[in-house]
């Protein structure tokens, strides 16, 4: 459907504003300091970055001053869609030509874009990078970065979305970028096994499939069973793109038997019937189709202080949790589970993108109360993006006991 593009020709916006969005444009985060290395304030705490809100020119920064970096001697990234002019594979490439070994796992098999990744794989291998191309029968689509430091340690992101600066303004995803020891020590027994052509047997922080992902997520919603069971607070939601595999959806029919309230947005394919007596009847399904494809998976187990989040590249189908190499990583900070909470929050409360399911297997949009406030997630997360800019800059802003030093100096 490439033709598509071609509209935009037919139809300039000068001459037909009322077919154009208005403008969303992405934002620099608030949450770090553009005059310090990206590198020394992700050692010091962890960022969760939401794109399109979230602008991806902090990822392109942190390569670009990562290959620049006496300090690090390593760059490990799994590749899956790349842009076609890739300024973070430029970066890889840059990294390479200056010493630094540079490691990169391509999916060939990437539907639509095999094309493009042999394209820059050969480019990678001409530079000097070290080429995976993941393992026979199951694609590589877990979204992983590693920076390692010459003295040890390093900085790593885990995220729900490809390395690509295109689809990173259209599609809303999630990246942490942490340097937790536990989860970089995890990450860089994925690139090992990748490398060597193996999986992961066992891991502490991440949960990696095809061997320790969906027994893991079983044993999350079994905890959230026993939970309810003994009459504690409980309490699961999900947001991810589709819901297929069979495992699972039984798993989740079990809790809401057990009487876990179990809150989906799912936008794609759902093979869970909510509301069903005796079955179902503590099961929410939503979908929410809206400007952006919403692409992000998030897992919250739990209510209160003890809620765990995770957030995953991958979705509830066989074809993930089965046939991939993927990835889920918790989250820690305090901030980035807040975060992540307020996402969900308002995915749950969205009255103007969203499809509710129906047991009778239709979805309607929710009902509209006359006195309710319209919520968009979309629209809404943008609009937190921009106050959150506005509040870092005038926070910045020197006082005027500051300006009135520096007149005296």
């Amino acid at each position: 459907m490439g033709f598509l593009s071609l509209l935009e020709k037919r139809f300039p916006k000068e001459e037909h504003p009322e077919l154009y969005y208005e403008p969303m444009p992405s934002l620099y985060p608030s949450c770090v300091d553009r005059t310090r290395p990206l590198l020394d304030q992700i050692l010091e705490k962890d960022v969760l970055l939401s794109y399109p809100f979230d602008d991806i020119a902090m990822l392109l920064d942190l390569l670009e001053q990562a290959a620049a970096d006496e300090r690090v001697d390593r760059i490990q990234i799994s590749l899956y869609r790349v842009a076609s002019n890739s300024k973070i594979v430029q970066s890889l490439i840059d990294a390479a030509k200056r010493g630094k070994s540079v490691t990169c796992v391509v999916e060939l098999r990437a539907r639509f874009d095999e094309e493009n990744n042999i394209d820059w794989s050969k480019r990678l291998e001409e530079a000097g990078c070290h080429v995976v191309y993941g393992l026979p029968g199951y694609k590589v689509h877990c979204k992983l970065l590693f920076i390692g430091l010459a003295q040890g340690g390093g900085v790593a992101q885990v995220g729900t979305g490809n390395f690509n600066e295109v689809t990173a303004k259209l599609y809303t995803d999630l990246a942490l970028f942490t340097a937790h020891e536990g989860i970089l020590s995890d990450v860089q027994e994925v690139f090992r096994c990748l490398v060597a052509g193996n999986f992961v047997e066992h891991s502490q922080h991440l949960l990696v499939a095809p061997l320790c992902l969906k027994n893991r997520l079983m044993e999350l919603i079994d905890q959230e069973i026993e939970k309810a069971r003994a009459g504690e607070p409980c309490g699961i939601v999900l947001k991810m793109n589709s819901l297929t595999d069979k495992d699972l959806v039984e798993k989740l029919v079990q809790a809401s038997q057990a009487g876990v309230r179990v809150q989906m947005i799912v936008r794609g394919i759902c093979c869970l019937t909510p509301g069903l007596r005796g079955r179902t009847e503590n099961i929410e399904v939503r979908s929410i189709v809206g400007r952006l494809l919403e692409h992000s998976r998030i897992y919250a187990f739990g209510v209160g202080a003890n809620r765990k989040f995770f957030i995953s590249s991958a979705d509830f189908m066989t074809r993930n949790t089965m046939q991939r190499v993927e990835v889920a990583v918790p989250v820690y900070d305090y901030k980035a589970k807040r975060k992540l909470a307020k996402i969900l929050r308002l995915a749950l409360s969205d009255n103007q993108k969203a499809w509710v399911l129906k047991s009778s297997g239709n979805y309607r949009m929710p009902g509209k109360a006359t006195r309710a406030k319209p919520v968009n997630l979309q629209m809404s997360l943008f609009q937190v993006a921009k106050d959150e800019a506005m509040s870092a800059k005038d926070t910045r802003k020197p006082s005027a006991k500051d300006n009135n030093k520096r007149r005296k100096k």
